[in-house]
């Protein structure tokens, strides 16, 4: 469970001010902010709960798709490799996954852009409404108490892969466009080589359509002047399938390995890959699904930009568990079925008062 701020502080007043500004974090920054509002502090146990390990750099599996087309040289071997990532770290690196190099700094500056645009230019797209495909916000917490992240983001939404391109702020339109386009395709082929991974036939995770939607979230984390009292995001594990993320050059982002956070450095060209709890699931705890979490630093601005494969309408609405062919005498299913909206719901109301929902589900408890 994450803790609430153990500050005594007019939680609600500070929430209410800061919504109805609509500058998010950066807008304390850009008017000077020397000391982060009471409502971005977290309490220094959850921050330093587990330490961060001497040398904190952690080389992950680098997992190079060259070959790995179906049909391809190398494809049984990569799939081997991912399989082992999937099953003893659940994060991994990818090279030679054909998203240009070009496309990938492009689509970071366009977010960087968007972020700095004038607060007039994004106040429109300013709010926390689910049911807005593109929307811009900060990150308000949902339960009483809780703290906020020292971060802002612009949510973009493509469902079954399709969004109106006119909906996409212009400032990162184009850039937007082309990055999704590659991301589909990526997404496809490790969907393949992953249900292969899993002992299953390349097309079943596909057909499946649990990948089929893209939740694209473009984030800035501006320089932070306490970052020792605040984060970037907490510890969570991905509430998805799939995460495929690029970031710039600051870093910032870690992973707890063996009870210690560990860095996660960007690598130029590279796309860091990370399993939801969604995956973990529907794999039988087959791949796993780990925590993380993103600092805040003194420098900044840093800026990513994290592609959440989601199920298409259609699969949402059908109960997920685990796959059947996975289940045997040997190794019975560890988890229930259930509706997706109800896992939704479940994540929502519970707010960052909960870190994975493996336990509601859990058949044995």
């Amino acid at each position: 469970m994450v803790a609430v701020s153990n500050i005594d502080f007019d939680w609600v007043k500070e929430v209410k001010e800061f919504d109805e500004r609509k500058t998010g974090v950066k807008g304390l920054v850009d008017v000077g902010v020397k000391e982060i509002p009471h409502l971005f502090v977290h309490p220094q146990e959850v921050i330093d709960r587990y330490p961060t390990a001497k040398g904190a750099a952690v080389e992950l599996p680098v997992i190079d798709l060259t070959g790995a087309e179906s049909g391809g040289a190398r494809r049984r071997e990569v799939v081997e490799a991912i399989g082992k990532a999937a099953r003893e770290w659940g994060f991994f690196s990818i090279i030679n996954h054909g998203v240009p190099l070009e496309t990938m700094k492009a689509m970071l500056e366009s977010i960087k852009r968007f972020h700095e645009l004038p607060d007039e230019e994004k106040e429109s797209l300013y709010t926390y409404e689910r049911s807005k495909l593109v929307k811009w916000n900060s990150n308000l917490p949902a339960q009483k108490g809780d703290p906020a992240c020292w971060r802002d983001v612009l949510n973009v939404v493509y469902t079954n892969d399709h969004l109106d391109p006119n909906e996409i702020p212009s400032a990162c339109r184009k850039e937007t466009e082309e990055y999704v386009k590659y991301m589909i395709e990526v997404r496809e082929l490790m969907a393949e080589l992953f249900s292969e991974a899993l002992g299953l036939p390349s097309d079943y995770l596909s057909k499946m359509e649990c990948m089929k939607s893209q939740s694209i979230s473009c984030l800035y984390y501006p320089a932070c002047p306490e970052p020792h009292k605040t984060l970037g995001a907490p510890k969570h594990s991905d509430t998805t399938f799939l995460t495929l993320l690029i970031q710039d050059t600051l870093g910032g982002l870690q992973m707890l390995r063996d009870n210690q956070w560990v860095d996660v450095p960007p690598v130029p060209g590279a796309l860091i890959a990370n399993f939801g709890d969604l995956m973990q699931i529907l794999s039988n705890d087959e791949f796993i699904s780990v925590e993380h979490r993103v600092l805040s630093q003194l420098a900044g601005p840093r800026i990513s930009v994290a592609t959440f494969s989601t199920p298409s309408i259609r699969a949402a609405g059908k109960p997920f568990g685990p796959i059947k062919e996975l289940i045997t005498k040997e190794k019975p299913a560890v988890y229930r079925d259930f509706m997706f909206e109800e896992y939704f719901q479940y994540y929502k109301t519970k707010g960052a008062r909960v870190e994975s929902a493996f336990d509601y589900y859990r058949i044995n408890k």
